[in-house]
C-alpha cells in the first residue's frame, strides 16, 4: 500500500482542491447571484466577503491541488468552513441544508487530514 501513498494523497487534494476551485470560478460568473444569496442571509460587508472569499477558494485550491503550502490551505479551508455551514447551511434548517451541512463535515475533515498529515511526496511542499 505503502507503494500507492503518494497517488493517493495527490488525488486526495485535487478532488478537495476542485470543489474550492469550481466554487470560487462560479462565484466569479455568477457574482451578482451570490451577492444576492449573501444578502438574503443579512451578511454585511457583501462585495468585500465575496471578493475574499473568491481570492480564498481560487488561491487556497490551487495551493492545495500544487501541494505548495497545503497544510496552510487546509487551515484556511477548515476555518472557512465552520461559519459557512452555520450561516448559509445550518443542518437542522431543513432536510437539503443538512446534506450541505454534513458535506461540509466530511470537507472539514479532509482538510483536518492534509493540515495533519501534509500534502504527501508529490507536492511542491516536498519538491
Amino acid at each position: 500500500m505503502n507503494n500507492f501513498q503518494p497517488w493517493g494523497l495527490l488525488l486526495g487534494r485535487l478532488l478537495l482542491a476542485y470543489v474550492f476551485v469550481l466554487s470560487g470560478y462560479g462565484k466569479i460568473v455568477g457574482f451578482a447571484g451570490a451577492a444576492k444569496y449573501m444578502a438574503k442571509y443579512g451578511m454585511p460587508m457583501i462585495a468585500t466577503l465575496l471578493v475574499a472569499t473568491i481570492i480564498i477558494e481560487l488561491v487556497g485550491g490551487l495551493m492545495l491541488a500544487v501541494g505548495w503550502k497545503a497544510r496552510w490551505a487546509a487551515w484556511a479551508f477548515f476555518l472557512l468552513i465552520i461559519p459557512t455551514t452555520i450561516i448559509f447551511h445550518p443542518g437542522w434548517s431543513s432536510p437539503g441544508a443538512a446534506i450541505q451541512s454534513n458535506k461540509n463535515l466530511a470537507i472539514m475533515g479532509g482538510m483536518l487530514y492534509v493540515a495533519m498529515v501534509g500534502p504527501g511526496r508529490l507536492s511542491l511542499d516536498k519538491a
